[in-house]
């Protein structure tokens, strides 16, 4: 399987962890001038981050993806392991979407367009280039594929 970019990462913290740092700042503050029983708040919302620093770099290193002749195949997680075969031929448009954080590391997200609502597929954190290329490639396998039906 081709890895995301590593940048994902960044881009997941910047978007993730200031609400848990506010959160805690903000209880704390609390617990210092009402009282400090709010200690208890802030001390699950630090548990909550730092749990998040050690989540989501294993989360992204579980993603993944890979061109087939006849399927795109991308996989995620460990605990909850999600394998998606997306057929060439069940492909109905393809999109690329970036953010201003991605776009300010150089990403962007591919996005499935299928038949069934339900069979959509992303593919996160993929270097620019490299998502416009996929997209491209996939435009055109899933035209020819489709031709025959």
């Amino acid at each position: 399987m081709n890895p995301v970019s590593p940048k994902l990462v960044t881009a997941r913290y910047i978007g993730r962890l200031p609400a848990f740092v506010i959160a805690a700042g903000l209880l704390a503050a609390l617990a210092w001038w009402v009282s400090p029983w709010f200690w208890i708040g802030a001390g699950v919302f630090l548990a909550l981050l730092a749990w998040q620093v050690w989540l989501i770099p294993a989360q992204v290193r579980l993603l993944g993806w890979q061109e087939t002749e006849d399927e795109l195949l991308i996989t995620k997680g460990r605990l909850w392991h999600t394998f998606t075969v997306v057929p060439y031929g069940r492909i109905q448009f393809v999109d690329v979407t970036a953010g201003p954080v991605e776009r300010a590391l150089g990403m962007k997200t591919l996005k499935l367009h299928t038949a069934s609502a339900s069979s959509d597929s992303v593919v996160e954190g993929l270097p620019a280039d490299t998502a416009d290329a996929l997209r491209d490639r996939l435009a055109v396998k899933a035209r020819e594929r489709m031709s025959g039906l």
